[in-house]
């Protein structure tokens, strides 16, 4: 009876020792759960880049197309590259408006099912031939911000309260430079002001700043067209006799006749605030590029 008892204590013993053999075994051969992938999105210039990047944090891999702040990006002329990274993105921001065509051309070249496009124009009901300098009112900026939010959130409900936390925390760095936009309005509203083009005129209106400069002027320059003549000699006058207590100016549509502008208000002791289409420089947020442009230009107001 004893030995038989001495038996079954060793046998179960090493029936133990073998089962949490297997199970250490198991465990060890187990596959290692990898981390979360990165959303793939895309947004056609960088402005948009920079905000979506800022709300999908390290759950969002954002490419930025155009980024070069020396070129004119209503020339932009896609390539191979573009086309692969827009065909892999599960979330594409475009501008829109005719701004960005090139955009729309890779998107119906590379239908994905499931993939998300947000065209900030559609989204403001703004069509072709409209303003497309969308990002220079504060006011759509807040629209388009709200709508990445939600389409995040769309994408990857699991990480909602992230992207939940991330959206409060940009809105709350937004504020510096809508801020000064409000000091502007405050401080210099009803002032009469000039831009070679339109890029300046969402911005000019959010500050209460009078722009003067003949439309169709501002508008055949943004569309690389000669202005009428009546519309030139309108703003040369308007330097001249100064009339304006400001010249905004962009640094990536130059043309002769904007250079002309330029240096006519020089002359004339108008100060000339250049301002871009593009973040400047390339890796800088967008709140922080636009708190530079928006302080030159209540500087300027203030030495005018």
């Amino acid at each position: 009876m004893k030995s038989k008892k001495i038996y079954w204590v060793i046998s179960t013993a090493l029936l133990l020792i073998i089962v949490a053999g297997l199970v250490f075994l198991g465990l060890s051969n187990k596959p290692k759960l990898s981390s979360k992938t990165p959303m793939i999105a895309v947004a056609a210039e960088n402005f948009w880049g920079s905000l979506l990047s800022q709300i999908g944090g390290s759950k969002v891999q954002v490419t930025s197309i155009v980024t070069d702040p020396n070129a004119d990006p209503h020339e932009y002329e896609s390539n191979t590259t573009d086309a692969r990274v827009f065909a892999q993105a599960s979330y594409v921001v475009i501008n829109g408006a005719g701004y960005d065509s090139w955009a729309n051309n890779l998107l119906n070249a590379n239908p994905t099912s499931g993939r998300k496009v947000l065209n900030v124009a559609s989204l403001l009901q703004k069509k072709n031939g409209s303003n497309p300098h969308f990002w220079y009112s504060p006011a759509y900026v807040n629209t388009v911000l709200a709508k990445m939010e939600q389409d995040l959130i769309s994408l990857d409900p699991r990480d909602k309260s992230y992207f939940v936390g991330n959206f409060v925390t940009l809105k709350a760095s937004l504020n510096d430079y809508q801020n000064i936009i409000s000091l502007i309005k405050r401080n210099y509203g009803g002032v009469k002001v000039a831009a070679t083009e339109d890029i300046f005129s969402y911005l000019a209106s959010a500050s209460g700043l009078n722009l003067v400069s003949p439309k169709a002027f501002m508008q055949a320059v943004s569309e690389g067209n000669d202005p009428p003549a009546s519309s030139v000699v309108t703003f040369e006058q308007q330097l001249t006799n100064n009339t304006v207590k400001l010249l905004v100016y962009n640094t990536q549509t130059v043309t002769p006749l904007t250079l002309s502008m330029k240096q006519l208000a020089q002359e004339h002791n108008i100060p000339v605030v250049g301002v871009s289409e593009t973040i400047q420089p390339p890796n800088s947020s967008f709140q922080s590029w636009m708190s530079i442009e928006v302080t030159k230009i209540k500087n300027a107001l203030g030495n005018g």
